[in-house]
């Protein structure tokens, strides 16, 4: 395994903008992913097997809800520490911050922001520990981008509800302790479920054969008559706007994510640009290639900024859904062909397991759907600047 020689580029001095807790945090993610992801990523994707040892050091690090305040187990960062966090841990893989941010955003974050003050209490510090793990159910097998049509119910039983249904594309299903599942109840209204693995009828199947996230366990949610407790149930938000929320969050974590990957691309194609010599001279020295680079390092300092700039506006709560998808959106897309050019750089070595540059590919072509489609994300950002609906 080669060494990590990862080298961050920051082309406009954005570390200006950062402050020395900013920089230490990100710098000690940073080394962790050279120390513990970098030398075993390449074999765990090729076996399409999830590094489940990393789990503790994840907890370790404080990647399992880094915004969570201290009296619930949390570090209590602020949104952009949790941004730098998500940026360094997709550097060495999206597929394990992936893992990161369903703990942070779909899980910790509905309990912390829905859930009562038991629940808090019950959860979420074993959650930051990586005691417990969770996953996010809200996709199902006929709905993905219009959640809103979801089938998965729940009637009311009395002393208890009772869940039939099924959710699709969720990660760290196969070893989640616990899942939030978003249901509909009798009225069709969508509520939050705390379910827990060994309760009967609770099933979690393993999706196999992917090309993408490889190193990402992803699984299916199977509700057959599940008995879930009353107060299992999040009580202070209900509708769809209450898992939107926690996409929110999760949406920003990925629009960090992505500049992460794309960093790493860049950094590997500029290191071989100098060391490949072709006709004499290095390749880094041709035109072409150089076009190559000055177009990576331009979008990567953009989506640098917007990320930062949208970091900003979360601590001061002033960053709207919409704002979200457009950073989610645009710097998915950037850090997509940032990748495809970087490993045209490399040639035919950019497809081995040599380098990162194909695993990131694989792995973004995910990234660009889940959390919301690349094509819904525009059209989001049509509506907020349209007024008009092109959903309906």
């Amino acid at each position: 395994m080669k060494p990590d020689l990862f080298e961050a580029p920051d082309y406009y001095n954005l570390d200006d903008l950062l402050t020395d807790e900013h920089k230490l945090i990100r710098d000690s993610a940073r080394e962790w992913v050279k120390k513990s992801v970098s030398p075993i990523i390449e074999e765990y994707a090729q076996k399409a097997e999830f590094p489940n040892h990393l789990i503790k050091e994840l907890a370790d690090i404080g990647a399992f809800g880094p915004y969570i305040p201290e009296e619930y187990g949390g570090p209590g960062l602020d949104q952009i520490s949790y941004g730098l966090i998500m940026q360094e841990i997709e550097r060495g893989d999206s597929g394990i911050r992936s893992t990161a941010s369903v703990q942070s955003s779909l899980v910790m974050y509905p309990i912390l922001k829905y859930g009562n003050e038991e629940q808090k209490m019950r959860f979420l510090p074993k959650l930051a520990t990586g005691e417990l793990m969770g996953c996010f159910g809200l996709t199902e097998p006929d709905h993905g981008s219009n959640p809103g049509g979801m089938t998965t119910n729940y009637k009311d039983k009395g002393d208890h509800y009772l869940l039939n249904g099924a959710k699709l594309w969720i990660s760290n299903s196969p070893f989640a302790d616990i899942a939030i599942v978003w249901a509909k109840n009798e009225e069709g209204r969508i509520h939050g479920l705390i379910v827990e693995r060994g309760m009967e009828g609770f099933t979690t199947p393993e999706t196999h054969n992917k090309w993408s996230l490889r190193a990402s366990s992803t699984g299916e949610l199977i509700f057959n008559d599940v008995k879930v407790p009353k107060e299992n149930l999040l009580p202070n938000k209900s509708g769809l706007g209450a898992p939107l929320g926690c996409l929110d969050s999760a949406r920003y974590g990925i629009a960090w994510g992505a500049v992460g990957a794309a960093m790493d691309c860049y950094d590997t194609a500029l290191r071989y640009s100098k060391e490949r010599v072709q006709f004499g001279r290095p390749i880094g020295g041709f035109q072409l290639q150089q076009k190559k680079l000055a177009e990576m390092i331009t979008e990567i300092t953009k989506a640098q900024l917007l990320a930062w700039r949208l970091g900003v506006l979360k601590n001061e709560g002033k960053a709207s859904s919409a704002q979200i998808s457009m950073a989610k959106r645009n710097n998915v897309e950037m850090a997509i062909k940032v990748a495809r050019e970087a490993r045209q750089i490399l040639g035919g070595m950019g497809i081995t397991g040599d380098y990162s540059i194909m695993r990131h590919m694989m792995n973004l072509e995910s990234v660009i759907t889940y959390e919301g489609t690349h094509d819904v994300h525009l059209l989001i950002t049509g509506l907020d600047i349209t007024g008009l609906n092109a959903f309906k």
